[in-house]
């Protein structure tokens, strides 16, 4: 004789019905949601920190190659692409908030009145980049 309270059985006399009720379903779709918008958020704020970081180390690297033009030649480099030129770069980066290389704000030194022959150059290099950085801050002020 078959047992009466196995399988499909139960749910008969329990009265119980397969499936899951449409509070069940709209609760687990709203935690689908959340925990998208969570992850999303996530991922476009790591982006932008890698950005900034890149960004960063560009800044970085052209002060630097400045800084050992100047300690070479006495003097600074009259544009971005002397310093190519003149091997100190290999290229003009691409900053990574605009995506170009052409929008580098760059600084010129002083001209000096002592010294008739010094030619201003290029003392120190920005981002032209547009906005504000995850920590508040402008990307053109570093």
């Amino acid at each position: 004789m078959p047992n009466a309270w196995a399988g499909p059985g139960l749910r008969r006399v329990l009265g119980a019905r397969s499936g899951f009720t449409l509070i069940e379903l709209l609760v687990v779709m709203s935690l689908i949601v959340i925990l998208a918008s969570v992850g999303l958020v996530t991922y476009s704020n790591s982006v932008t920190r890698s950005k900034e970081a890149v960004l960063k180390e560009n800044l970085y690297r052209m002060r630097d190659a400045i800084d050992q033009y100047h300690a070479d030649k006495n003097q600074y480099p009259s544009s971005l692409e002397e310093l190519v030129t003149e091997s100190y770069l290999r290229a003009v980066p691409a900053d990574p908030i605009t995506q170009s290389a052409d929008t580098w704000v760059t600084e010129m030194s002083e001209f000096d009145p002592t010294n008739p022959a010094d030619v201003p150059g290029v003392y120190d290099v920005k981002s032209g980049a547009e906005g504000a950085a995850l920590d508040g801050s402008n990307y053109r002020d570093w």
